[in-house]
């Protein structure tokens, strides 16, 4: 399960999302893990093209329905991705902790992170700084120092 949890980790911060419903390999909605490493190269017509790395310690993820909780202990993350579908994106992450939930499209984080990077895309822009930023268009989101709400709009 590290593998997979990375996997999450670093495709919901880097590339394009672990929710693609053309994702094959999603990992299971349940799991805790102590420790998690991993890297991926995607070159795929559909999601496009990207790199990742992330890697951590602890990381507890519970789903049931439309409601998702997280706890993650430290981690980092790198990575970078195109499409034409999605834009592009080039971020890097450190984070010391988090505890987030989401009930259907809206999701709150609690955490201190630093996450640094940019995205540009058909579905919005996103910016961030040490882990404070703004995202505009599909998901309408914003945050401080990792601490932040998110809304899904479509």
């Amino acid at each position: 399960m590290s593998a997979e949890a990375a996997r999450l980790v670093g495709r919901g911060t880097c590339v394009n999302g672990s929710d693609d419903k053309r994702d094959k390999k999603q990992p299971a909605r349940d799991f805790a893990v102590l420790s998690y490493a991993g890297t991926e190269k995607e070159d795929d017509d559909i999601k496009g093209k990207g790199v990742y790395a992330a890697g951590g310690l602890g990381y507890v993820r519970a789903e049931d329905g439309l409601v998702c909780f997280e706890a993650k202990g430290p981690s980092v993350g790198l990575g970078a991705g195109a499409s034409d579908e999605l834009g592009a994106r080039l971020f890097a992450k450190a984070e010391l902790a988090s505890v987030s939930a989401s009930v259907g499209a809206m999701k709150a984080t609690l955490g201190l992170s630093a996450d640094t990077g940019i995205g540009v895309g058909p579905s919005g822009v996103e910016a961030k700084f040490l882990g404070t930023g703004v995202s505009i268009g599909r998901e309408l989101g914003f945050s401080v120092f990792g601490s932040g709400v998110t809304v899904k709009l479509w």
